[in-house]
């Protein structure tokens, strides 16, 4: 989701919301109480709603990132077994070099 229509999702609920705030104030107590309650009761559905939405959406993002780095791990293993299927040694890094220690020679072992 981008931003946005996060931004407008968001900002219609809060709409909603307010305009019910407003039609209680300036209409009628019976017709203002009703629109009022219709209104604000669906623009607080809306900003759950939306809410739930951004949540499955992201683990639906770190599922896929999980997935790739999944079958990264596979496609290594199946380009090690490869290589160990044509007699091929896999390429090493080389060794560290041994320190000295204060003048002495260095210790092997």
């Amino acid at each position: 989701m981008s931003r946005r229509s996060r931004i407008i999702g968001f900002g219609s609920a809060a709409l909603l919301v307010v305009a019910g705030a407003v039609c209680a104030a300036v209409f009628s107590p019976g017709l203002g109480e009703d629109l009022a309650l219709v209104l604000i009761s669906l623009g607080l559905i809306l900003a759950v709603s939306l809410v739930f939405l951004e949540v499955g959406l992201s683990e639906d993002r770190e599922r896929a990132r999980e997935q790739a780095v999944h079958e990264e791990a596979r496609g290594e293993a199946a380009r090690r077994r490869e290589r160990a299927r044509l007699g091929q040694t896999p390429a090493r890094p080389a060794r560290p070099r041994l320190e000295r220690s204060r003048g002495r020679p260095r210790r092997l072992g």
